[in-house]
């Protein structure tokens, strides 16, 4: 592909590590003592893949797979090592593939409702059983899920796992229930589309129908295959995983997943009790007591026994897909249920609906959310040229309230890769975003396997398209590979500049997790310099943060191939807060330790001489 000249940011961190103030606001004394989380998201049957095969709709021999295994220690230590307090493992759950493994007592899934050959991760075919495509031995998968547990707490990490409450595969088996445990839509009512009890939604007297297939594509890209045959046996059809309530869905609808049923009637009524208003102020503890005794869906009472299944197993949290299809009173039931035996649980929630941000935190009792619509996209836009800067401090006042829980990121399995051609164009460009990502908040930041050494995710897997590493096929990711170095996890095989931006992510995370003031306050300064300093524009932007004796400035240019050159202002409402003199400060970068600049206070106004080159992001801190 043809590669773009994008937009380039910026950053230069200036810390103070003197000075105390005289009085805390709430923010910092809530965040007091509290450091930044990092969570690293692995698509974990990606991970230890060594093979370089990468055939468009290659099976498990040709293109290979990783292992829970290839979480060795080694690895672990450097994931650690990186700047990272959670592993996410993707992927984990048994979902539905098209792989045989019958000699273990699975049922082979049909193509016809399978995306990809290895399968979508959320077409979950077993919430009580884990992928045997990534056991060395299938036979012993839990075991040695529960085994990559105990590593990966032994090596300092947290572990999350997806759950998907909104829907399931089509074919759903859990062959592994624990005792007392019924399978999803076992005793359900299949006469009627709608009973409160019933797990699915069904359209009756209507059989399904496989989608009819648009742009020439076909299952496993055509190959012969015994279950391709153009039908599915389900009688009466499920609705779609989407909403889709059409015996035969469109082809881009979720059509290998049926919807969950959650007590919410045809017409969209709710058939359970729904939450007071005043709840949004009450703990999860007031929350799981107000569930006590209601009668509540049988949907419900499943997905909270699976999320409490993987609690007692070690799991220390969850990511929820596409959570706000499913009712904010159902996640007020969950979380707290999950709170109630682990108080620190780690509850991560796709949400793309800002008017739904805060109920779901409030209500529904979420940790966090991701910040894709607001954040995300703003600095996406910026980065690839047509965004202003002017509008990062309206996304900052808007989210001022719940900005802690609004976790940010720049790359993820969904999104397109930092690196590809549609997004940065280049790995270095996304340096200055990423400081700007991981600064401007008190909320987690988290990056995907891959991000950290450049992954352009530019491999025709099969189901999808290149720009974003497939979730759908068996493939291998070539810049992790070069890292990964034959099960040694040293970069031995990375180019020098691929070295030098995972070097930038392990200095700016483990930063961002040994910090105070980013767990303090924010407050830009961006409109204050544009009004007052010469050469400074809507291509740069500058914001401060602070707690106790540590102080920061956050200067950042997005110009492509550009150098500033300004004096930056630090208005006298900041250094008044911060207790600054009316004298000189020396600033020295702690980011690569090369760099040192002059604070110069009069008058109460702050300048400083600053030099803004293409990528650079330094971090600066005050020596007396």
């Amino acid at each position: 592909m043809k590669i773009k000249n994008y937009s380039i940011l910026i950053g230069i961190i200036i810390v103070f590590s003197s000075c105390t103030t005289k009085s805390e606001t709430p923010v910092m004394q809530k965040q007091k003592k509290e450091h930044k989380k990092v969570v690293y998201q692995v698509f974990t049957r990606l991970f230890g893949n060594e093979n370089s095969t990468n055939k468009p709709w290659g099976t498990i021999e040709e293109n290979g797979v990783g292992k829970f295994n290839d979480f060795t220690d080694i690895a672990l230590r450097k994931i650690k090592d990186l700047g990272i307090t959670h592993i996410w493992y993707t992927g984990v759950l048994h979902h539905a593939m098209v792989t045989d493994y019958t000699k273990y007592g699975i049922t082979n899934d049909d193509p016809d409702v399978v995306k990809g050959r290895a399968g979508s991760p959320y077409a979950v075919k077993d919430y009580y059983s884990v992928d045997p495509d990534m056991a060395v031995d299938p036979a012993k998968r839990m075991e040695e899920f529960m085994a990559l547990i105990q590593r990966t707490h032994k090596n300092g990490l947290k572990v999350i796992i997806d759950i998907g409450p909104n829907h399931v595969a089509r074919k759903y088996e859990g062959t592994n229930n624990p005792e007392g445990v019924n399978d999803f839509g076992a005793n359900d009512n299949k006469n009627v589309e709608y009973d409160k009890n019933n797990n699915f939604y069904y359209i009756v007297g209507e059989s399904f129908k496989v989608p009819v297939w648009k742009n020439g594509y076909q299952p496993l890209g055509g190959e012969k295959y015994d279950l391709a045959d153009g039908k599915f046996e389900e009688n009466p059809a499920k609705w779609t995983g989407n909403g889709s309530r059409l015996a035969q869905p469109d082809a881009n609808d979720w059509y290998e997943t049926v919807k969950i049923n959650y007590g919410i009637k045809p017409d969209g009524s709710k058939d359970f009790e729904e939450i007071p208003k005043d709840f949004e102020n009450k703990d999860y503890k007031e929350h799981f007591a107000f569930w006590e005794g209601k009668d509540i869906p049988d949907s419900w009472k499943k997905f909270k026994d699976i999320a409490l299944f993987w609690i007692s197993k070690g799991v220390d949290g969850f990511r929820y897909d596409m959570a706000e299809m499913v009712p904010v009173e159902f996640w007020s039931y969950m979380n707290s249920s999950i709170k109630m035996k682990n108080p620190e649980a780690f509850l991560l929630a796709e949400v793309y609906n800002p008017d739904l941000y805060r109920p779901y935190i409030h209500l529904g009792k979420m940790d966090y959310l991701y910040d894709k619509v607001a954040f995300y996209d703003s600095i996406k836009h910026i980065v690839k040229g047509y965004g202003w800067t002017d509008h990062i401090p309206k996304v900052q006042d808007e989210m001022a309230d719940i900005e802690h829980q609004m976790l940010h990121f720049l790359d993820n399995h969904d999104e397109q890769r930092l690196a590809s051609p549609d997004f940065a164009g280049f790995a270095e460009n996304g340096k200055p975003s990423m400081v700007v990502s991981a600064t401007i908040s008190t909320s987690p930041t988290m990056i995907y396997f891959g991000q950290e050494v450049g992954e352009p995710g530019a491999e025709n897997a099969g189901f999808g398209s290149p720009t974003r590493t497939s979730i759908f096929d068996y493939i291998g990711v070539p810049h992790h590979q070069r890292w990964m170095n034959h099960k040694k996890f040293d970069g031995g095989l990375l180019s020098k500049s691929e070295k030098e931006l995972r070097n930038f992510y392990k200095r700016l995370l483990n930063f961002t997790i040994n910090s105070s003031a980013l767990m303090g306050d924010y407050k830009e300064i961006h409109y204050y310099n544009k009004e007052y300093t010469e050469n400074y524009n809507h291509r740069v932007f500058s914001f401060v943060r602070w707690l106790e004796e540590e102080k920061l400035i956050i200067i950042s240019n997005f110009d492509t191939d550009k150098t500033y050159e300004f004096d930056l202002k630090l208005p006298d409402s900041i250094t008044k807060i911060w207790n600054l003199n009316n004298k000189k400060y020396q600033l020295t970068d702690q980011l690569y330790g090369e760099l040192t600049i002059n604070l110069n206070i009069e008058n109460g106004i702050g300048n400083m001489k600053i030099k803004l080159k293409p990528l650079e992001s330094l971090i600066l801190k005050i020596i007396h």
